[in-house]
């Protein structure tokens, strides 16, 4: 097996939710160190990294605890940048591949940058039987929002998951229940770094079953 390309000095954002391959990142922007970097990024079409915290906030505070952050993060790539004031962007991202961070050094005005190390992509692996109703109420849930959003003709409307749905795939029902369930970050950040989709959706079924949302 080829081992993934190390990508130098990626910049990280590190916060406090996870976010998931596929899944969509909404920001909004005033720090200065993340709209120069936002602003390199557009220019340049490149990614940027999402790393959940575990210590440290996400907004930077004279003698606040420096941040800390997991290893396994996902990329994060720009689809739509709105710069409504001076100072002010609004971002809309998807998440793409996960990688691992290797070395990561904060520069002077407080960005993180980092060594990573790309990891696998989930294999597409069809949903059996016995979790048909994940998808099944996923599903459900896609039709009742978009229903929603042509009732009140609101078509500027973003729905919290992105087309193309693959509700056929574990890695990507998997991720938007992760994603939609009200679940503590140390939670969603275990079940993005498992290299398994069936077992992440496997956990995914015994959390909806719990909730009430599915038998």
């Amino acid at each position: 097996m080829t081992t993934p390309p190390l990508l130098q000095t990626l910049p990280l954002f590190p916060l406090g939710s996870i976010l998931f391959p596929g899944g969509l990142l909404p920001l909004r922007i005033f720090e200065v160190r993340y709209l120069d970097m936002i602003g390199k990024c557009v220019r340049n079409g490149t990614p940027f990294g999402v790393v959940g915290l575990v210590e440290g906030a996400e907004v930077r505070v004279a003698g606040a605890v420096t941040e800390r952050f997991h290893a396994v993060g996902t990329l994060a790539q720009i689809r739509l940048c709105e710069t409504p004031q001076p100072g002010l962007m609004q971002v809309e991202c998807i998440g793409t591949q996960r990688f691992r961070v290797h070395a990561s050094e904060q520069q002077k005005h407080g960005l993180w940058t980092a060594e990573v190390q790309a990891l696998a992509d989930d294999q597409a692996v069809a949903i059996p039987d016995d979790l048909q109703h994940t998808a099944a109420a996923l599903r459900r849930l896609i039709d009742t929002l978009e229903e929603r959003r042509r009732i009140e003709h609101a078509d500027g409307l973003r729905l919290p998951i992105a087309a193309p749905y693959r509700l056929d795939d574990c890695g990507w029902v998997s991720n938007r229940w992760c994603e939609l369930l009200p679940l503590d970050a140390p939670l969603k950040q275990r079940l993005m770094a498992l290299d398994s989709p069936l077992m992440r959706l496997e956990l995914v079924s015994d959390l909806l079953a719990r909730s009430g949302i599915v038998d």
